[in-house]
């Protein structure tokens, strides 16, 4: 009796550990089942690009690394998944640059207006000096800067026609939150209006806005030609996010770890930023099919103001100094 006894037992406390074994397993792997913020719909480029990172780092990594994205800010603003990524909560998230600009000074340098041209040519600045040294900066924040993701360049949708940009004086216009969009804007005469996403579409109905300030990834996603049917190709300012990790889960990777993530994004980044260039073509055909008026104002025309403004941020620091600089020696 007491062997068969002992047998029971043992095999109770086998079943017992099975069964703990497969509960803490289960419980690691949901840990690793990790939360990627963006604050854009998911045909967003932003959010593209997440997906992408998200689905190949799983399959680089065989499942180790399992990444679910919230797009549109489902986890949080701007400043909200600034604060979870610098305490852990969240592990990644693509924030603008231009959020992340009042942390750190030097991201302005990205949003010069008239620096660039089109999505490659701020695509390609990606590899500058400057830009990974940017990136860097962002360590005493909290994170990890792993890269870029590109929107489409800036234009100007809005409820009537524009064909010059001394039209929008007095016009209210919904920007990014920001010094140096208040200060672009402001040059025209125009009174900047600072809007959640979400509140775009409803402000132009309401007659709250007149003009968005905006790239065509989200004019298309969100639709915001039926409010304004107006679109005016400026192309005068690049918007750029960054794809960061919270520092606090970082530095609990091993090397290697990071060294993959790193090589994954790095893929990631590029083909967003090839996705992006087909994308400004396609949205644009989107657009004038679905019949809204385009027309286009040449950078000339607005020359000292774009002057005005590089003045005042060129050397606001060495590192939007060094940027600017690099960039013009590779046009």
């Amino acid at each position: 009796m007491k062997t068969l006894y002992l047998k029971k037992l043992c095999s109770f406390c086998s079943a017992t550990a099975v069964a703990l074994t497969i509960s803490v397993t289960s419980m690691q792997s949901a840990a690793e089942t990790l939360r990627l913020s963006t604050p854009v719909p998911p045909s967003h480029i932003f959010s593209k690009v997440s997906t992408k990172f998200a689905e190949d780092l799983s399959a680089r990594t065989n499942g180790d690394f399992k990444i679910k994205v919230f797009p549109f800010g489902k986890l949080g603003s701007d400043p909200e998944n600034t604060l979870m990524i610098q305490t852990g909560a969240i592990q990644f998230a693509v924030i603008p640059a231009a959020f992340m600009a009042n942390r750190e000074e030097s991201l302005n340098a990205w949003l010069l207006p008239g620096l660039f041209d089109d999505v490659e040519a701020a695509g390609a600045a990606t590899q500058l000096p400057a830009a990974r040294e940017m990136l860097a900066a962002l360590d005493k924040q909290g994170m990890v800067g792993l890269g870029y993701v590109f929107a489409g360049m800036r234009n100007l949708l809005s409820v009537d026609p524009i064909s010059n940009l001394k039209e929008i004086k007095d016009k209210k216009i919904r920007t990014f939150p920001g010094p140096i969009f208040n200060d672009w804007w402001l040059t025209f005469g125009a009174a900047p209006t600072a809007l959640p996403t979400p509140e775009i579409a409803p402000a132009l109905t309401t007659n709250l806005i007149d003009i968005v300030d905006v790239d065509l990834d989200l004019v298309t996603a969100l639709k915001l030609y039926q409010q304004a049917p107006n679109l005016a190709i400026t192309n005068h300012m690049a918007f750029p996010a960054i794809m960061v990790v919270s520092k606090k889960w970082w530095e609990s990777k091993t090397a290697e770890q990071q060294t993959v993530i790193r090589e994954v994004f790095a893929d990631a980044e590029a083909w967003g930023i090839k996705a992006q260039v087909m994308a400004e073509e396609k949205n644009l055909k989107m657009l004038k099919d679905a019949g809204v008026a385009i027309t286009k104002i040449e950078k000339i025309s607005y020359a000292d103001s774009t002057a005005e403004i590089l003045n005042k941020y060129v050397n606001k620091t060495p590192l939007i100094s060094e940027f600017y600089e690099q960039v013009k020696a590779e046009k």
